[in-house]
This record gives structure tokens, sequence and C-alpha cells, in this order.
């Protein structure tokens, strides 16, 4: 018994070293930069649903996670619409320019979050996100995406046809999530709803570790979820599949294993202002919340092991990340007896 455990370990430890996510300080030490476009709606339906939908998330960004507002950046279809929350028109010219002024405030590190809504094109091999004018295609993205090389990037395209993007942003210090498998998924999609409001107003469910933030990769598995069931209470046949990159090759999953194949990085991304603001949303009780903030100091310790692995022998980065990752799963076993969420042992 003391052999297998023994093995599983091991096992456990020899994956995070294989889907190592580069950082250079704990996450909690970040800071999140974000940009929201709504692009063109074409229909003062999806005008509505795509305003409220970025609304959403600028308001939890800022309120819930305390982000600071001037490092959110919301573009728009119609400024009017919402003045106190939009900052500018969502042409191409002012989502260059956005990316120019995250670039140039953003640190090395630092979490940039990029999300998309509205509606997509794939015409002539290109994959397109359509604005006011001139679209910008999935390659033009890319370029822009260049510009944040030292920066961890997660990059939501919530759009219609928006499967082709992942092939052509995909790369090293990004993940990237994409509502459809294919550029030819074009019926409206309703990922994008349930991405925000896992940060909003689905925290219960999607907080699945319940550590008192959402990772990216938890909100992409929340809202994949309710995006199923949407469709299946609808009595719809599903016409969306979302997928997430982020070991950089070029293939989306729809069912991301950190340890495996896709997740390391989206698990490791959160909305946080760099100065603890991932404590936000823990229990109230003093014992139980202390029990939650030493695993977040343990999950830091983990990343920051993670980030320093090349100036570690093997033997001594595998040793002690199998220490920190039964320290991490001890915490979480106390985690849950005090919350009287484990099963009595027979």
């Amino acid at each position: 018994m003391i052999r297998l455990a023994h093995r599983r370990t091991a096992a456990l430890c020899a994956a995070a070293v294989a889907t190592t996510v580069t950082m250079a300080t704990p996450v909690a030490a970040q800071q999140t930069h974000i940009l929201v476009v709504t692009g063109l709606s074409g229909d003062p339906e999806y005008a509505e649903q795509f305003q409220e939908w970025g609304a959403t998330l600028v308001d939890a960004a800022i309120e819930r996670y305390e982000v600071p507002a001037d490092q959110v950046v919301y573009l728009a279809e119609k400024v009017e619409v919402d003045p106190a929350r939009i900052d500018g028109r969502s042409t191409l010219e002012n989502v260059q320019q956005a990316f120019t002024d995250i670039a140039s405030r953003a640190e090395p590190n630092d979490h940039v979050l990029v999300l998309l809504i509205g509606h997509g094109s794939h015409n002539s091999g290109e994959s397109r996100f359509n604005l006011p004018g001139r679209d910008l295609t999935a390659q033009d993205y890319g370029m822009l995406l260049d510009t944040l090389d030292t920066q961890r990037v997660t990059f939501v395209n919530a759009a219609t046809s928006s499967g082709g993007f992942i092939e052509a942003l995909s790369g090293e210090g990004r993940t990237v999530v994409t509502a459809t498998r294919s550029a030819g998924q074009w019926n409206e999609t309703v990922f994008g709803g349930y991405f925000v409001n896992a940060f909003a107003g689905g925290e219960e469910d999607s907080d699945q570790n319940k550590d008192g933030r959402v990772s990216m990769l938890e909100a992409f598995e929340y809202a994949v979820a309710q995006v199923a069931r949407a469709y299946e209470e609808d009595g719809r046949l599903q016409t969306e599949h979302a997928l997430l990159d982020d070991n950089g090759d070029g293939e989306g999953t729809r069912e991301p294993d950190p340890l495996t194949t896709d997740g390391a990085m989206a698990r490791a991304s959160f909305l946080t202002n760099g100065e603890g603001s991932g404590l936000a949303g823990l229990p109230d009780d003093p014992a139980i919340r202390a029990l939650y903030e030493e695993r977040l100091a343990l999950q830091e310790q983990v990343e920051g092991l993670r980030a320093t692995r090349g100036g570690t022998d093997a033997a001594g980065y595998s040793a002690q990340m199998e220490k920190l990752l039964v320290e991490l799963a001890l915490k979480t076993r106390q985690i849950r007896a005090a919350e009287g969420n484990v099963d009595t042992p027979r």
C-alpha cells in the first residue's frame, strides 16, 4: 500500500513537471489587465445581449476582484448605450490602440485577459471577428498578441465561427479559448454569457476547488457544462462546442487536463489586483478561512517552484514538488473535513 501511494505521488509530480507553467512570480503578485470587445451586433437583440455580457465581466472584475478600473478597457459597438462603462467604439483602430496601451503598462508575467463577444465569420481561409468598420482577422490578433510576449495571455473568442482562432493564436504563454470547435459553427453562441457569469454569478458552481477565486480553467469548464445543459433543456441539437488550448500545440480540447494535456496555464490564471484579491469570497468562519489561506499559500509555492525549475536539479525539484503536492492534498482534506464535506472512512 505504501509503495502504491508513493508511485501515485511520484506520477503526479512527474506530470506536474511536464506541464510546467512559465511564471516568474507567484500568482497573487501579478496584476490583471482586461480588454473586453463587443463587436458588430446586426440586431438590437444581439446588441443588448453583447452589452450585458461585456458589462457583467467589467463589473465583476472591478467590484468583486478589485482589478483597478484603469486596467480594464471596454470597447463596444455603441458607446452611448453605456457611457459609464464603455471607453470607446470597438473599431479596428481602437482595438489596436488598446493593445498598445496594455503592452506599455503591463509588467512581465502580468495576466492579460482579452474577451471578444459578438459575431465571427470565415472567408477565403481567414477567420474574422466582426467590428464596426474593417474587421480584424485571427492573424491580425496574432500580431497584436506578439506585443505581449512577456505577459501571460488568456484570449477568449466567444463569437460564432471562432474555432479557427486557436491554430492562429496558439503559442507559449497563451491560453486560447473559442466558443466553437471550428470556423464552420456559425450559429448563435451562448458560451460567452456563461463564461462571464462564472466570475459574476456562478461562483458557487464555478469555483470548483472552493478557494475563493475562479481560474480561467474553472470558468471554461463551468461555461462548457452550462452550455450543454441549456441546449439539453431547450431540446435543441448543440451547435457550439468550446475549445481550450494552452500548451502551444495549436489543438484545442473540450476536456482539458492540467496534468496531461491542456489546462495548466489556465488553472493558474485569475482575475487579481496583485494585492491578495484572490482571497475575496473566502468563508467567514475564521478557522476555515485560515485553512483556505494556507492552501492558497501552498498553491503559490507550487507555481513559484515551477517557475524556478530551470535552476534546480531534477531530483531536488521532484522532491520539493512532491512535498508541496502532498501538503496541498492534505490541506484540501482538512478543509473538506472542517466543512463537513468528507465521507467518514470505513
